[in-house]
């Protein structure tokens, strides 16, 4: 590792933990201060905080390893995902900040709660156990990335006191995200995640474009020569369930809390329009670049003979090979970037969840702020370091845990989110009928492995898929059954 790449990556290190010490003077004050900004986010700030919380790490890691190893086919998880934000941004958005606004919620559980006063602690309770549950995993999967960046580019570096490359940078990636946001709050996310996803957004811009055309690249044309039948075909290989599975990924941004708690931050109803356009602009761009570095990387590596055991990281490998120290440094940072944009963002969604939904409800209702933003700070501790021992295990793929809980949180909440806000009739017990159902479908989908491997069938089904299904199900069936108690 080059002095300059280690300069660039600790000038990074430094300016998020600036931002967080710039937000911890102007608004941790109280609860809103803290959790949600006191709801004055710009459009370009939500916009691209939005956009960076939800790629992490799978970005420049997970979805490039899949088009490496599998060619053009795996596309279609970037396609649905654009179709899903589109309509994310346009149904939940406007309605989300309005409604949560008048009812006074700082989360999304508490908006739940304030919608369906009936079942308000159920959805409180039950929400709350879903999203620390899911957002361990979640957190995990940005843990493991930071792990494998340390374990590729660093290896022997920087001491360890007898841990493994991998290990380091699980805990240093760690411990510079708690830091910023321990302190910080939704502020120092926000504005990491704008500075983040512009960094982002630059490097998934130069990357494919020096890999094709700057020395060894062969301007691009050896892409077509990579010897995989069909590389760069949207079909070869596309089996109906792995259709389905691939554009039903675009499900789940209904219910990522992560990304909809910015939207009840906007400053105002009006912005959405403008932050939707910025937003959907940054991701068609980033997404682009994600195909290009998997396919780009794939036609480079094979052209110079070169040895790649790990698909998920060519970014890191090709940040190494081809460019300046300095410019090696601004690349890693991007994936730093990645990573730690989105598990910043699920550590203060926990955070809030386990303070406003479990200590303020059953242990302390009646606490002062101060108290509560304290509470708020140990709980992002907890969470981070429950993620910590998942992402122990250096063989975990990013791509396969962010799918998981991906899943878990577009399945549980998503009907949920989506028709409180747009049906009238929906009722509090059909509300917890659908957040059981859809976080118990997928997880029992993938302890049956019918995500890999259907009964009496070679290919699986990703468990979004039912999940979402039986959620929404289970939300208008017993919602119709319990209207007249409800009335």
């Amino acid at each position: 590792m080059e002095t300059g790449t280690l300069v660039t990556l600790a000038l990074y290190f430094v300016l998020m933990l600036g931002i967080g010490f710039y937000a911890w003077r102007r608004s941790t004050s109280d609860s809103a201060g803290y959790l949600l900004a006191g709801r004055s986010l710009s459009p370009p700030v939500a916009a691209l905080s939005a956009g960076a919380s939800d790629m992490s790490g799978w970005l420049l890691l997970g979805l490039p390893g899949a088009l490496y190893a599998s060619g053009l086919v795996e596309a279609w998880i970037a396609i649905g995902l654009f179709a899903g934000a589109w309509v994310n941004w346009v149904v939940v958005a406007p309605r989300l900040r309005q409604q949560s606004e008048d009812r006074g919620a700082l989360t999304i559980p508490a908006f739940l709660a304030a919608r369906f006063p009936d079942q308000a602690t159920a959805l409180r309770v039950v929400s709350a156990v879903v999203i620390v549950l899911f957002f361990a995993v979640y957190t995990a999967a940005g843990l493991v990335g930071g792990g494998k960046l340390f374990a590729t580019s660093f290896a022997g570096v920087l001491p360890g006191a007898g841990m493994s490359d991998y290990m380091l940078g699980v805990w240093i990636t760690a411990g510079v995200v708690l830091a910023y946001t321990v302190f910080g709050g939704f502020l120092a996310v926000s504005l990491t995640d704008f500075v983040q996803g512009v960094i982002m957004l630059v490097a998934l811009v130069v990357m494919p474009l020096v890999v094709m055309f700057g020395e060894g690249g062969s301007a691009g044309g050896s892409i077509a020569a990579v010897p995989q039948a069909g590389f760069l075909s949207l079909t070869s290989g596309l089996t109906v369930l792995g259709f389905v599975s691939a554009v039903t990924w675009g499900l789940g941004y209904f219910g990522q809390p992560h990304i909809i708690v910015r939207f009840m931050a906007l400053r105002s109803v009006a912005e959405v329009p403008v932050a939707r356009r910025i937003g959907m602009a940054w991701m068609g761009v980033c997404l682009i670049g994600a195909i290009g570095v998997g396919l780009a990387g794939r036609a480079y590596v094979e052209r110079n003979g070169i040895a790649l055991e790990d698909p998920e990281t060519v970014f890191i490998v090709l940040a190494d090979l081809l460019f300046h120290p300095l410019v090696t440094g601004f690349l890693l940072a991007a994936l730093l970037a990645a990573i730690m944009s989105t598990v910043s963002s699920q550590l203060l969604v926990a955070s809030s969840s386990l303070t406003e939904d479990m200590y303020r409800l059953f242990l302390r209702r009646d606490c002062s702020e101060r108290e509560a933003v304290m509470v708020s700070r140990v709980s992002v501790l907890l969470v981070a370091l429950a993620a910590i021992a998942i992402a122990a295990d250096p063989s975990s793929g990013v791509l396969g845990l962010v799918s998981n809980a991906w899943a878990g949180f577009g399945a549980a909440f998503g009907p949920l989110v989506i028709l409180a806000l747009t049906w009238d009739r929906m009722t509090g017990a059909g509300a917890v009928a659908g957040l059981v159902a859809g976080a118990g479908v997928v997880a029992g989908w993938i302890a049956l492995g019918w995500n890999k491997a259907l009964p009496g069938v070679d290919a699986g089904l990703y468990e979004i898929v039912p999940g979402f299904a039986a959620a929404w199900l289970a939300i208008v069936l017993v919602s119709r059954m319990t209207q007249a108690k409800h009335n």
